[in-house]
């Protein structure tokens, strides 16, 4: 049952999340940033958020940055809108799996289409 409870938090931190960084003016968090993972702490006093972007990896290096800043606004309405004990020390750091993703993809597709070449 904790297990459960553990991950419908995490869930509910990142949909909040995703929602509080639609809402941010820094010109370095642009529209096409994705959440891509929270981790949280098994007594949730530190979550760890993964983001990766669609312009690529330098633009999610940056998007950290921008987030860093604006660390405790972030913290600050996750407390308005979560009913938590204890908010959690929010972390970000950047990932490339969109990138990574989009990569392995279109090699996949070049190896389609080389098939039908040949047929």
């Amino acid at each position: 049952m904790a297990s459960f409870k553990f991950s419908r938090t995490a869930e509910d931190v990142k949909r909040e999340l995703t929602d509080i960084f639609r809402t941010l003016k820094d010109p370095r968090i642009n529209g096409m940033l994705t959440i891509v993972k929270v981790d949280l702490s098994h007594d949730l006093s530190y979550c760890k958020v993964y983001v990766s972007s669609m312009d690529g990896y330098d633009a999610a290096k940056n998007a950290v940055k921008g987030l860093k800043n604006a660390a405790g606004y972030v913290r600050r309405e996750l407390s308005n809108r979560l009913s938590m004990r204890h908010t959690p020390q929010i972390t970000f750091e950047a990932d490339d799996s969109i990138e990574y993703s989009a990569h392995i993809n279109q090699l996949l597709h070049d190896i389609k289409r080389k098939e039908n070449d040949e047929d």
